[in-house]
């Protein structure tokens, strides 16, 4: 084996297309730009979605639904999830810094605590939102719901 016969495998590599290069190369004439139009001249570049004049999807396709520009989102914990953490952390009184440091949240969300599961222990939970059910079940296990502001 010598360096100058190594080669890469059989069909590894490509030949490069030399375009404008005569009729004989096959790439000869229009260079491959088909006839006329925008795309056989130099700098051409189409919007994102054109289809070339044929109705792009996004116009093809109905409106739908609707977004409503008002709409608040909550990341939902549990309040068994919440007695869990409490547990873990050895504390009585659980805010949102606490919830978000423990991964429940992040650090721009809203947080509702719902109802799901069994709390037993008295906790004072800081949140800006809870469900009716967790608040019946924080306050009958001797706690209290704050909402913040």
């Amino acid at each position: 084996m010598k360096l100058e016969t190594i080669a890469p495998a059989k069909g590894a590599t490509h030949a490069r297309k030399r375009i404008g290069r005569g009729e004989g190369s096959g790439h000869g004439g229009t260079s491959t730009r088909g006839m006329n139009g925008a795309g056989q001249r130099s700098g051409y570049s189409h919007k994102i979605g054109f289809e070339g004049g044929q109705m792009p999807i996004q116009r093809r396709m109905p409106k739908f639904g609707f977004k409503n520009p008002t709409r608040v989102e909550y990341k939902a914990v549990n309040v068994a999830a919440l007695e869990a953490l409490a547990a873990k952390l050895n504390v009585q009184e659980i805010d949102i810094e606490t919830i978000k440091a423990a991964g429940f949240a992040g650090k721009n969300d809203l947080v509702k605590v719902l109802g799901n599961g069994e709390i037993k222990t008295a906790l004072t939970i800081n949140a800006d939102a809870f469900s009716k059910s967790a608040i019946a079940k924080i306050e009958a296990a001797g706690g209290k719901a704050v909402v913040t502001e």
